[in-house]
C-alpha cells in the first residue's frame, strides 16, 4: 500500500519554507505550498533506500549542531590567518587514516557533511578493508588530535543519535 504522505514532517517543512520565500499567505501561493509539500516527498521517496532516518538522541544532536557551528567558525579563522598572515611553506596538509566504528549510512552522510563544511579538512573516501576514513587536513600538526577529535567530537555522539546505545567498542 502507498502512503500518500511518506514524510509529514517534511511536507509541512516545504510548505512552510515556500510561504516564508515569498512573504505572503495569499490562496495561490498556500496551495503550490501545499502542493510542493505533497508532490516532492512523494517524488523523493525512492531515494531514501533505507527509509526515514530517525534521531534517537535530538539533545545529542543540539548539542553536536552547536558543536560543530562553533567549529567551523573557529576553523574559519585559522585557515583565513594560514592564507593571509604565515608563509606558506609551512603548511603541512597531508592525508590521515580514521578508524571508524559507526555504520548507519544516515550517520556516516552527517559524518561526511560535518567534517567537508568545517574549513581545512576534505572527507576524501571510506576504505572498505579497514572501515576507515581517509581525510585531508590543510595544516597538519598532530595526527593523533585529529583522529581522537573526529572520534569522541563526531563519531560518538553520531552513534547515539543515529544507532542508540549500542556497544561499539568504545570507552564508556
Amino acid at each position: 500500500m502507498m502512503s500518500w504522505l511518506p514524510y509529514p514532517v517534511v511536507s509541512l517543512c516545504l510548505c512552510a519554507l515556500w510561504l516564508l520565500l515569498n512573504q505572503t499567505l495569499d490562496p495561490a501561493n498556500l496551495l503550490f505550498g501545499a502542493a510542493l509539500g505533497f508532490a516532492i516527498p512523494l517524488l523523493t521517496r525512492r531515494l531514501q533506500p533505507f527509509g526515514y532516518p530517525r534521531l534517537r538522541a535530538p539533545v545529542t544532536f543540539l548539542r553536536l549542531m552547536t558543536m560543530a557551528s562553533v567549529e567551523v567558525v573557529r576553523s574559519c579563522f585559522n585557515v583565513c590567518a594560514i592564507i593571509l598572515v604565515r608563509n606558506h611553506s609551512t603548511v603541512n596538509a597531508q592525508f590521515i587514516r580514521v578508524p571508524l566504528t559507526l555504520r548507519d549510512p544516515y550517520g556516516l552522510a552527517m559524518l561526511s557533511c560535518l567534517i567537508n563544511m568545517t574549513p581545512g579538512t576534505v572527507w576524501v573516501e571510506i576504505l572498505p578493508e579497514r572501515y576507515e576514513l581517509s581525510l585531508h587536513v590543510f595544516d597538519l600538526h598532530d595526527r593523533q588530535w585529529w583522529i581522537d577529535t573526529i572520534q569522541r567530537r563526531y563519531e560518538r555522539p553520531l552513534i547515539e543519535i543515529f544507532e542508540g546505545e549500542k556497544d561499539h567498542g568504545n570507552p564508556a
